[in-house]
C-alpha cells in the first residue's frame, strides 16, 4: 500500500468502517533530545500504509518512528500547542469527505501550499477536520527565545533582531507541537500583526514589540472559521501576508519583520455570505464540504460522533494505529518532497488546462505545480505522474475555471 491511493483504496484509508483496533505504546515524555532531520537518500522507504492494513506494511526507519511518537506528546502549556488527543476527533475517523481530507494532508506535506478553503453548511465537519490535521502534525524545533517559532536550521528566516540577541551565545533549541491559532471574527488589526506592548515599553523605558496571531502561528497552522463575515480589510490584510510570507510592523515608533508561513485553512457557510473571488482566488484549493443524502454514510457517521462524545479515549486508542501511520507518512513526505522535480512537459501540460479553462491571471497553475509535487513527495516519489497532475488541476484548476473547451482532456499527461 502506497502513501496515497487512489479509487476505492483511498476511500477505504479513511473510511469510518476501516478503523483499526489495537493496543498503544505509552506516550513517551515531553523532554525529548534534538535529532537530526531525516536524509532522504539515507532513509528511502517506498511505501508507508495510510489505511487500516498498516501491519502489512513495512516498517519505517526508527528516526521516522520517534518523530511520529513524539507528535502525540500532547499539549506543552505553549500558545497554539496541540490540543489534548482526547478533544479532538482523529482525522482517520471522519467519515467521507475524502477530497477534503486529501487536500488536508498535501498542506501538511507543504505549509507553503497556498491554504485550504472549505466551503459547507452547518455540522459538515469543516472544523473537525481542520482540528483533526493539526493531531497528524509532527512537532517542531525552535530557537529558545524566537517569538516566531524560528528555525535553527534556518537563520535566514529568523525574525528581525534575533541573530544579534543571540550573537555569541549558545543556540538552545527546543521542541514543541505545531501551533494552532484561530483567528477570531472580531480580531483588530493589532491583535493579527502586532503592535507595541504599552507597559512593557513604560517599564523597560523602550520601545517594546508585542507578537500578534500571526508570529504564534508560523510555522504551524491558522485557522479562520467563516472567513466569508471577516472583516473585509483585515481579510484582504491576512492573504497579503500570507501570500508574501513576511510580516512587517512599522507604528508607533518601531520596525520590525518576522516569517510568516503557517498552513491557512479557512471554512465558511455560503448559506451565511459568499466569500469574496478575489479572496477565493488567493487560496490554492477550495472545496466543499456539502456531499450528497447518503444513508449509509449519514449512519455511520451519526455512530461515529456519538462513540466519540461518549468515550473519546476508546474511538482515539482505535484509530491510533492509522493515525499513526498518516503522521509518519506526513514526515516522511516532507523530506521527499526536497527532492521532487517538474519536468517541463508537465508544466505545459498544467498551463494549458488553465488556458482551456479560461482562467485569468497565473496563480492556479502555480498553485498546481505545488499541489501535484506534494502528491507525488506523499507517495514517496521524486517524479510527477499522471494521478499527481490529474488531482492537480482537479483541486486548483478546475474550480477557478470558467470556459471549457468541445473537446475532452488529452488522456495521456506527460
Amino acid at each position: 500500500a502506497a502513501l496515497v491511493m487512489s479509487g476505492t483504496m483511498r476511500r477505504a484509508a479513511f473510511s469510518g468502517s476501516n478503523i483499526a483496533g489495537g493496543n498503544r505504546n505509552a506516550v513517551p515524555s515531553p523532554t525529548l533530545p534534538r535529532t537530526q532531520p531525516i536524509c532522504a537518500h539515507q532513509h528511502r522507504v517506498q511505501h508507508v500504509v495510510t489505511s487500516a492494513i498498516a501491519a502489512e506494511a513495512r516498517p519505517a526507519p526508527p528516526e521516522a518512528v520517534a518523530r511520529a511518537a513524539a507528535a502525540a506528546v500532547g499539549f506543552d502549556g505553549e500558545a497554539g500547542g496541540q490540543m489534548a488527543s482526547g478533544r479532538t476527533m482523529p482525522l482517520a475517523a471522519v467519515v467521507g469527505q475524502d477530497l477534503i481530507k486529501q487536500a488536508l494532508l498535501l498542506g501538511a506535506v507543504d505549509t507553503g501550499l497556498g491554504g485550504i478553503a472549505i466551503a459547507g453548511r452547518r455540522g459538515t465537519a469543516k472544523s473537525v477536520m481542520a482540528r483533526g490535521l493539526h493531531a497528524l502534525l509532527p512537532p517542531i524545533e525552535v530557537v529558545e527565545g524566537s517569538f516566531c517559532n524560528a528555525d535553527p536550521d534556518d537563520p535566514r528566516a529568523w525574525e528581525a533582531g534575533l541573530a544579534e540577541k543571540l550573537a555569541g551565545q549558545e543556540l538552545v533549541v527546543k521542541l514543541r507541537t505545531a501551533p494552532f491559532v484561530q483567528i477570531p471574527l472580531g480580531v483588530t488589526e493589532d491583535r493579527l500583526v502586532g503592535t507595541v506592548d504599552i507597559e512593557a515599553s513604560m517599564k523597560d523605558g523602550r520601545t517594546v514589540f508585542q507578537p500578534g496571531l500571526l508570529a504564534e502561528a508560523h510555522r504551524g497552522i491558522l485557522y479562520v472559521d467563516e472567513i466569508n463575515l471577516l472583516d473585509d480589510g483585515i481579510a484582504n490584510l491576512l492573504l497579503s501576508i500570507l501570500s508574501d510570507g513576511v510580516n512587517v510592523v512599522e507604528r508607533e515608533g518601531i520596525s520590525i519583520s518576522h516569517p510568516c508561513r503557517p498552513l491557512l485553512i479557512a471554512t465558511y457557510n455560503p448559506e451565511e455570505g459568499a466569500l469574496r473571488e478575489h479572496l477565493l482566488d488567493r487560496v490554492a484549493i477550495t472545496l466543499s464540504a456539502d456531499v450528497p443524502n447518503v444513508l449509509g454514510e449519514r449512519v455511520k457517521a451519526m455512530e461515529i460522533a456519538m462513540r466519540f462524545q461518549d468515550n473519546a479515549a476508546a474511538l482515539n486508542k482505535e484509530t491510533s494505529e492509522l493515525s499513526d501511520a498518516l503522521r509518519t507518512s506526513v514526515i516522511l513526505a516532507r523530506e521527499y518532497l526536497k527532492e521532487v522535480v517538474v519536468a517541463p512537459a508537465q508544466v505545459a501540460y498544467l498551463v494549458e488546462e488553465a488556458r482551456r479553462g479560461g482562467v485569468m491571471g497565473h496563480r492556479a497553475e502555480l498553485f498546481a505545480v505545488k499541489v501535484a509535487k506534494a502528491c507525488a513527495a506523499l507517495d514517496a516519489r521524486e517524479k510527477l505522474n499522471t494521478e499527481d497532475l490529474k488531482l492537480a488541476v482537479q483541486l486548483t484548476i478546475l474550480p477557478r475555471s470558467v470556459l471549457s473547451d468541445n473537446q475532452p482532456p488529452p488522456e495521456d499527461q506527460p
